[in-house]
């Protein structure tokens, strides 16, 4: 599949929205706007990948995106040698007897007779590995968090490239979204709403109220970065003198530099990955994927393992989201789990694949440019819009001051106006499946 002249017009059309914001506001906030659109693309591809080729609903992208940004902190951020002193051996080993309790369990489930026996050891495991594994983890977790918690107060992380951050994150997402898999994708598509509605939640509680793994609420900042600080580029002489000698200022011509090498690391992310996504759709597998969307029945008729499929792809799509949300970590510097909202991280993506076009990679890739363009410039655009309307009206005037204090709302509206003129008008998307 490969774009047509109509698909090609759309995407400079999209162009030409953020190059023309560069001209009349900044190109600082141009190309802001840009590399965010382009990891919302790629939020967008994977979950094009479960939806389009197999149509699975995947309602808890946020988690598998946070899981992303906690891989960026776990690899880049470095250790905290008095935590790790204080009680990073307790946590590593409380850790390790909760998984070995839950193999435990498994295994007994597995290997003994059915009956009440297997039931009651199986209990008997849990309940005595819970109260092992928090004897040995508690204590570890109070220790490190007391150590010095206004700044620290957790374990750090590996002191590694942040690049490498990147799949790990992917692997983190990849790892969750198989646990949830092998639990509901063999169930109903509503049950699999639910499950990954769930874990998200579960996700964001746990990094919230967690400390010692990436402070919590508290936040992880000066996560590194892979390309310079604007500061180093300033009080470099070479580039002041370069920047000078073309007229911009160092200051702005810094920031701008910063972006720019960002959007490269972006953009070839996202080619590679729409190159792959590309050819697995037009692979043998992606025929098998789409058959099976398309009528499962029929293709377990044919010999097809449904669940192992949908469990194949469930586990990239989200390895992908993973992976958008390390590159969104590494761009903000930071790691806030406040802020991941479903509104944002699930909503948001689904009106990407769904206005782009669900099944078509470039679809996708589209929607993702397309609707977080939108996302950022509708709420100056609404303010503007409702201060002309109310122009004529008396400055002390109650509807006034309600329809000006109402712009940040024109978001949610224009997404409702968006999602209802595209499923009235081209209910498969701007570049619809082919």
């Amino acid at each position: 599949m490969s774009l047509t002249s109509r698909d090609a017009l759309l995407f400079l059309g999209v162009f030409i929205l953020i190059a023309a914001t560069g001209v009349t506001q900044s190109w600082n906030v141009a190309l802001g706007i840009l590399n965010m659109g382009l990891v919302s693309a790629i939020m967008a591809l994977g979950v094009n990948m479960q939806w389009g080729y197999a149509g699975l609903f995947n309602v808890g992208i946020m988690g598998f995106v946070a899981l992303g940004g906690l891989g960026a902190v776990v690899v880049s951020m470095p250790p905290v040698n008095e935590a790790w002193a204080a009680g990073g051996l307790r946590i590593v080993g409380g850790l390790a007897l909760g998984l070995a309790t839950i193999v435990a369990a498994a295994l007994a489930w597995k290997r003994l007779p059915a009956g009440a026996l297997r039931a009651l050891v199986m209990v008997a495991i849990l309940i005595a590995g819970f109260f092992v594994f928090r004897e040995v983890f508690d204590p570890g977790v109070a220790a490190v968090e007391s150590v010095n918690p206004a700044s620290t107060g957790y374990l750090g992380g590996l002191g590694l490239p942040v690049l490498l951050a990147w799949p790990v994150g992917a692997l983190l997402a990849a790892g969750a979204a198989w646990a949830v898999g092998k639990t509901a994708l063999g169930l109903r598509s509503d049950y699999l709403a639910i499950a990954t509605l769930g874990i998200a939640e579960i996700i964001i509680a746990m990094m919230k109220n967690e400390d010692w793994l990436a402070r919590g609420v508290k936040n992880v900042i000066g996560i590194p970065r892979p390309v310079p600080y604007e500061i180093n580029l300033q009080q470099d002489p070479s580039f002041v003198e370069r920047v000078n000698a073309w007229g911009f200022d160092p200051v702005t011509a810094s920031s701008i530099m910063v972006k720019l090498l960002y959007m490269s690391l972006f953009l070839s992310v996202l080619l590679f990955l729409l190159w792959l996504a590309q050819s697995a759709l037009h692979s043998p597998w992606g025929r098998m994927m789409r058959a099976i969307r398309d009528n499962e029945v029929a293709a377990e008729a044919m010999g097809k393992d449904v669940t192992a499929r949908h469990l194949q792809v469930f586990v990239l799509g989200s390895a992908v989201c993973g992976l958008a949300g390390a590159m969104m970590a590494t761009l903000d510097g930071q790691l806030t789990p406040g802020t991941y909202q479903p509104l944002r991280f699930t909503f948001l993506i689904w009106v990407m694949v769904i206005v782009g076009g669900s099944g078509n990679n470039f679809g996708a890739v589209l929607g993702g440019l397309l609707i977080w363009y939108l996302w950022i410039m509708v709420e100056p655009f609404g303010l503007i819009l409702l201060q002309g309307v109310t122009a004529g009206m008396a400055d002390g005037s109650p509807l006034k001051a309600h329809l000006i204090d109402s712009a940040a709302h024109m978001r949610l509206l224009t997404m409702g106006i968006i999602l209802l003129l595209v499923l009235r008008f081209s209910p498969r998307g701007l570049i619809p499946e082919r």
